[in-house]
């Protein structure tokens, strides 16, 4: 039986996937973040490249140590885009990735609490270039058109930024999160393997060396922070999962 892992259809995690399409001993499944959540759930899949707050959703998950995709200050490929002048009061999200959700909330609710009249009403958007067109008064993107985004009027929030203003910390966006049960010692040789390959043939993601892959101690503290902010706000209930070595 071969093994089924998922991946995002986005440049941003190229450095990850590389060579995963050619392993004849699996099965890659490229779809948004959001949409494999229940394939991995109901173990359709082995491993996925997820939102990382996904791993403090559901019990018995553990994640892949040393690799995510992370920044250290801006992130460029997820970013809000905020009319001027006025207070916040809706907001439209793509809403491909969960984390980028959850950050938002938890930066308008501890950063931009002024900034907003109550709590605002969130609501789902399909992703655009032309964020400027919407009604929302602000609108969060992600991936590619996150990156290529025309801002029009709107003031530009990095979510990535934003996170290391508010904590000293990095943000983890996403973590190899693996179903519960699974065969560690046939899943991570194969997602290391594809860090390295990703590297070896230059993937680029388009954010221009914002974003990195292989993740150190000091983010692993910046996710750990994220989740207890996320248990802190009813985002999430689970406990942090292990992180597992090959």
């Amino acid at each position: 039986m071969s093994i089924r892992i998922g991946g995002v259809p986005y440049g941003v995690g190229a450095p990850l996937l590389g060579g995963l399409d050619e392993d004849p001993n699996l099965e890659l499944v490229l779809a948004p973040p959001t949409a494999m959540i229940p394939d991995l759930r109901e173990g359709k899949l082995d491993a996925a490249l997820l939102s990382s707050i996904e791993a403090i959703r559901h019990p018995g998950y553990t994640v892949a140590a040393d690799l995510g995709i992370a920044c250290k200050q801006e992130i460029r490929s997820v970013r809000a885009f905020r009319r001027r002048g006025q207070k916040i009061r809706t907001v439209g999200c793509d809403q491909s990735s969960a984390t980028t959700v959850a950050l938002l909330k938890l930066l308008l609710h501890h950063v931009y609490k002024n900034e907003t009249d109550g709590e605002p009403e969130f609501s789902t958007i399909e992703p655009t270039r032309q964020p400027d067109a919407l009604p929302h008064d602000l609108v969060m993107l992600i991936g590619d058109p996150g990156l290529e985004a025309d801002a029009g009027e709107r003031e530009i929030w990095d979510l990535g930024t934003e996170w290391v203003h508010w904590t000293g910390l990095p943000f983890v966006f996403a973590l190899w999160v693996m179903r519960p049960g699974v065969d560690h010692a046939a899943v991570l040789p194969a997602l290391h393997r594809a860090r390295t390959v990703g590297r070896e043939r230059g993937a680029v993601d388009g954010t221009e060396g914002a974003a990195h892959y292989e993740l150190d101690a000091e983010d692993v503290r910046g996710v750990k922070r994220f989740w207890a902010e996320c248990r802190a706000l009813g985002l999430a209930s689970q406990p942090d999962p292990a992180f597992i070595s090959p």
